[in-house]
């Protein structure tokens, strides 16, 4: 037996950028207010992507569910760093130019439990 694909629906894109949102909200809350502010502006001035393009970007060529998502500045620029677990049991690391949303980084780690494939026929 072979399990099918989930379907990919704007309802789960929008529950897990409901969730991401409110857990940046809530870690910026807990952050310096002054972070919290320049990236708020730096989204609004335009500098940085909103969140929810630079994840319908990723999507396309690196999907799974969204674990964790951080905005930071390094070495003057922007940096999404995103956090991936797919299908697989992998769990991606993906750092993304929050500008153009292309990926500066990525790393892989295998998940605890093997793949596991459908037997060829």
């Amino acid at each position: 037996m072979t399990r099918s694909d989930p379907p990919r629906s704007s309802a789960l894109l929008r529950s897990t950028l409901a969730v991401l949102l409110g857990g940046l909200l809530t870690a910026a809350q807990a952050s310096d207010h002054g972070d919290h502010e320049r990236a708020r502006e730096a989204v609004q001035s335009g500098q940085v992507l909103p969140l929810r393009t630079v994840l319908e970007r990723l999507e396309r060529e690196h999907p799974g569910e969204v674990l964790e998502v951080e905005l930071e500045r390094e070495h003057d620029r922007w940096v999404y760093e995103v956090k991936l677990l797919q299908r697989q049991g992998q769990l991606v690391k993906l750092k993304v130019d929050a500008q153009t949303a292309a990926v500066i980084r990525s790393r892989t780690r295998a998940g605890s439990e093997p793949a596991r494939h459908a037997p060829a026929h």
